[in-house]
């Protein structure tokens, strides 16, 4: 009789389509790179999906909150990423999901969660609906005896300071943001998504761990700024607004409330001091920096600048 090696089995990826930083699609290409066969799952068939079987991912259509999706997205896969966009049903996704896990004997779970559930206890919550859920997530992930790797990022470079972020650089020179004078460690998610690949390749080491990631550097918005203008060539100024105006004006944008609570959460949060945070966890993982905002705003400078015209 002989069994299944490592790559022979797919490693599931949920949320491959990507949203924030495109952990998920990004985890899978890093994935196939290192020789992995990887079951990539999305909610709908449509041209993110077709990009993903160009690479060579098996592409599985389904509802992380359907058992019957789960199944056939988990037979056969030795090894899961979990991850999920902000979602009133992403508890429901989790239990749903580690349910069929742990029925069809999976040997890793790598759990996406959030750097704020580790300042949360079973009397400590925030304002965020999403946080409490993602606290819940990891009770229930706990308890399922499950082989599990939490991975708890802080605030993504590619959330706050590009999409959220961008075109009040581009169009008007400033971040405008309702952070106050909060310091913060923003981290790429493509920094994250290779701490996952990496456990992924390997995870036997890390079964158990809980590992807190963020940026290379805490600091407010006019330090941040003023990076952004050295590496744009321009002067860009940090503008604080007040939360309520700008979840209100991501809510004409068309933000669902759930999201919505939860940003303005994550706002007051920073304006208290609570994401004025650091650790080395990511290069003790992976031996090397997480990307400074420097390198990001250079990466991303043509969409924090407006195009040229013509006469």
């Amino acid at each position: 009789m002989t069994t299944l090696s490592e790559h022979d089995s797919p490693i599931l990826v949920t949320g491959a389509a990507g949203a924030i930083g495109a952990i998920g699609r990004n985890v899978t290409e890093m994935l196939l790179a290192r020789g992995h066969k990887v079951r990539a799952m999305v909610r709908r068939e449509d041209t993110r999906a077709e990009d993903l079987r160009r690479l060579g991912a098996e592409v599985v259509v389904g509802d992380l909150t359907d058992l019957a999706s789960m199944h056939r997205a988990i037979d056969g896969c030795k090894h899961i990423y979990f991850g999920m966009s902000v979602s009133a049903a992403y508890l429901e996704a989790t239990v749903n999901t580690a349910a069929v896990a742990r029925h069809h004997g999976v040997e890793a779970f790598v759990n996406m969660s959030q750097m704020t559930v580790t300042q949360m206890s079973i009397t400590e919550t925030t304002d965020s609906p999403q946080h409490k859920l993602h606290w819940l997530a990891e009770q229930a992930l706990s308890w399922s005896g499950l082989p599990v790797v939490t991975m708890r990022p802080t605030v993504f470079l590619e959330g706050f300071f590009l999409e959220l972020a961008a075109a009040g650089v581009r169009d008007s020179d400033a971040l405008v943001l309702p952070l106050g004078g909060g310091r913060t460690a923003p981290i790429s998610a493509v920094d994250v998504a290779s701490a996952v690949a990496l456990v992924l390749n390997e995870p036997a080491p890390h079964i158990g761990r809980i590992y807190n990631l963020t940026g290379s550097e805490s600091a407010d918005l006019t330090h941040f700024a003023k990076i952004f203008s050295e590496a744009l060539g321009r002067t860009i100024t940090y503008r604080d607004v007040p939360v309520d105006a700008w979840t209100g004006k991501l809510r004409e944008a068309g933000f669902p409330a759930h999201v919505l609570a939860h940003f303005a959460a994550m706002a007051r949060l920073h304006q208290q001091g609570r994401y004025d945070r650091m650790t080395d966890d990511y290069t003790r993982l992976t031996g090397r920096a997480p990307t400074s905002m420097r390198e990001f705003v250079q990466a991303h400078a043509a969409e924090f600048t407006r195009p040229a015209t013509t006469a």
